[in-house]
């Protein structure tokens, strides 16, 4: 795309690009966190309008495999499991995505799974628009399909704000984050008095994280939910354009980089 098409967006994206870069500052870190657990409250809540499922919830997803499987029902006990084989799969392509940028010395490493889950996304929103009133049979056969790219897609975000964090952050696993914020409300209610240990403090700054990330995925679910009620589908691309965002920033940075050059 030619520079002066990109220019009036610079800001935009050189930010995007900061978010996604290879070379990271705490700050990049928390301001990505917070784009994707806002996109991850979305999707879920409003994936739960489009196909009747929290797609992200794999806690949730298998107990019910072993509720279905204990009442013998073997075909939806088998959804649950593909549904988790899903989410493993999406974890593992991002995993793959990032390490083969590494190996290559891209500095798109961060951005290639966000591109992906922005391309997805779009086509699932898309083909949610051209075919959301098909015949029955086809219909329980598209959810099938849906049901199993969303929960991919949240195993890929989930893994890729793993590995962009070090493993100290994921946007999907709200489990992880409000036990978080209830160890670190512990610490700082702590009384230190008496005792002859170190005394126990509390991590501000990552409470103030957590919350932030907590209330990004409210507001993402919320948002999401509403979007899919009123608009169906087509909610989604709004979404997937936001991620394309992300995903493209490194491109769409050295484009304007060699133009200002």
């Amino acid at each position: 795309m030619p520079a002066r098409l990109l220019r009036p967006l610079a800001p935009a994206i050189l930010f995007a690009h900061r978010l996604v870069a290879d070379r990271r500052s705490e700050a990049s870190d928390r301001h990505l966190a917070y784009a994707l657990a806002f996109i991850a409250g979305a999707i879920n809540a409003g994936g739960f309008f489009a196909v009747g499922h929290y797609t992200s919830h794999m806690s949730g997803i298998v107990s019910a495999v072993a509720d279905h499987a204990a009442l013998g029902h073997w075909p939806l006990a088998g959804a649950g499991l593909a549904a988790v084989l899903c989410f493993v799969l999406g974890a593992a392509t991002s995993a793959w995505l990032i390490n083969w940028g590494r190996r290559h010395e891209s500095t798109a490493q961060y951005a290639l799974p966000l591109l992906l889950e922005g391309v997805l996304l779009a086509g699932l929103g898309a083909a949610g628009m051209v075919w959301g009133g098909g015949v029955p049979g086809a219909l329980r056969g598209a959810l099938t399909v849906a049901v199993a790219l969303l929960c991919f897609l949240m195993g890929l975000q989930n893994a890729t704000i793993t590995k962009v964090s070090g493993a100290r952050l994921r946007t999907t696993h709200v489990t992880g984050i409000v036990t978080d914020i209830g160890i670190e409300l512990g610490k700082l209610g702590y009384w230190n008095r008496g005792g002859l240990g170190p005394a126990v403090r509390a991590d501000r700054a990552k409470l103030r994280l957590l919350g932030a990330m907590l209330c990004a995925f409210l507001a993402g679910g919320t948002l999401g939910a509403l979007g899919f009620s009123q608009f169906g589908a087509a909610a989604a691309l709004p979404l997937a354009l936001l991620l394309g965002l992300l995903g493209t920033a490194p491109a769409a940075a050295a484009v304007l980089r060699r133009r200002a050059g």
